[in-house]
């Protein structure tokens, strides 16, 4: 019995990713991050930039 249940759970941790056909593909942190930063830096670039075209 504990023979079988090993043995299924090796086979459950190594499936290969061609098992798995409708799985919704996830970014990776660090693509998140650095498009985040993108945007907050265009937002905080635009806001700086009207500042300074208000004040002359």
């Amino acid at each position: 019995m504990l023979a079988r249940i090993t043995l299924s759970a090796i086979l459950l941790l190594s499936a290969s990713p061609a098992m798995a056909q409708n799985v919704a593909q996830v970014p990776e942190a660090s693509a998140l991050t650095l498009f985040a930063l993108g945007i907050a830096g265009v937002i905080i670039g635009r806001r700086l930039s009207m500042r300074k075209s208000d004040e002359d």
